[in-house]
């Protein structure tokens, strides 16, 4: 989820359940325990440009790592601030844990998937009924902690976690609503699915991507979900055969294993990119829903070593044709 959310997320449960009046300070606490979990970002390589993706999301966002953060961020909020505003080690260390716990349970809402299970399980949870940055979903919740701290009242906290759950609540109902219009699709064209996922298009939970696999192919399209149902039919690729692909690629090369480090990453949904034969795609991600245009990928270079690693890509540039057509599947 976008930074900000996990801050104000991670703000506002440590304020629901304090019995301090000083709740501006105490949504501070939870605000940068709240942000913490994502200092994994730091860990990356020059020399291995797939590293950050492992760890990512990875051991400082698991349960089991919950009270080892929030005991981190208590010992350097303590001396930083909170002491010299009357609060204990206990009560710092408790505001922290609450914002820390909230990181790694709203990022496994969304598709990008977080190992929530590390380091006994290396599954990555994503139960994809949030979009990675919803507007709708943040500014409330921006309002009322903002609101609870002024007027140091925890009511308009307890409202903002109840906003959350509602929300979180209506992206699983319309997750589901598209999850069974996606299989309908899927049997109009007589497919047999062999995997099928549907994920929110980017700020918002009307317009679902879904993607599934049949033997040969992936499918995608768009369905919006909200006072009328519509489909945007999408576009297909071709699976992924890695021999015919890249038939000068060494089965145990460095680029080789990155594909297989990208493919987990990405759940499985890779292709190669129609317009760059040598890039490999996640497909689950697009600036509109019924496409397959990766946001970001790797590229391969038969000219590398065999030690050499792939190359990490992106591409997140948004032209204005593209918005006003998002904007369109969203409400025409």
């Amino acid at each position: 989820m976008d930074p900000l959310t996990q801050g104000l997320l991670g703000a506002s449960l440590p304020q629901s359940v304090s019995k301090k009046k000083s709740l501006a300070i105490v949504a501070l606490i939870g605000l940068i325990s709240g942000l913490a979990p994502d200092l994994d970002i730091f860990i990356r390589s020059e020399n291995d440009p797939l590293l950050f993706l492992e760890y990512h999301r990875q051991f400082t966002h698991s349960l089991i790592f919950i009270p080892f953060g929030g005991l981190i961020c208590a010992t350097f909020i303590f001396f930083l601030f909170s002491k010299r505003y009357n609060f204990s080690f206990k009560e710092t260390w408790i505001y922290s844990t609450c914002g820390y716990a909230t990181h790694g349970l709203l990022d496994a809402c969304t598709s990008y998937g977080t190992l929530l299970f590390w380091p006994f399980s290396e599954t990555r949870i994503a139960w994809n009924n949030i979009s990675i940055i919803d507007p709708l979903f943040t500014i409330p919740i921006l309002i009322l902690v903002v609101i609870a701290s002024i007027k140091k009242n925890k009511l308009f906290s307890k409202i903002a976690i109840s906003w959350i759950v509602i929300y979180l609540t209506l992206g699983h109902y319309q997750k589901n609503q598209a999850f069974e219009i996606a299989k309908k699709i899927a049997k109009e064209r007589d497919h047999q699915i062999m995997r099928i996922d549907v994920k929110p298009s980017i700020g918002n939970i009307l317009l679902w991507k879904s993607i599934y696999e049949t033997k040969d192919k992936y499918y995608i399209d768009a369905i919006r979900i909200g006072w009328d149902k519509k489909i945007y039919y999408g576009e297909s690729v071709d699976k992924i055969n890695i021999e015919t692909a890249f038939p000068w690629l060494t089965i145990k090369s460095q680029q080789a294993e990155d594909i297989k480090r990208f493919e987990w990453f990405s759940n499985g949904y890779i292709a190669i990119n129609p317009n760059n034969k040598n890039q490999i795609l996640d497909i689950r991600y697009s600036r509109i829903p019924n496409e397959i245009g990766g946001l970001w990928g790797i590229e391969l270079d038969e000219k590398k070593g065999y030690d050499e690693h792939a190359k990490y890509i992106t591409n997140r540039a948004v032209s204005k044709d593209r918005f006003i057509e998002l904007k369109k599947m969203l409400f025409k």
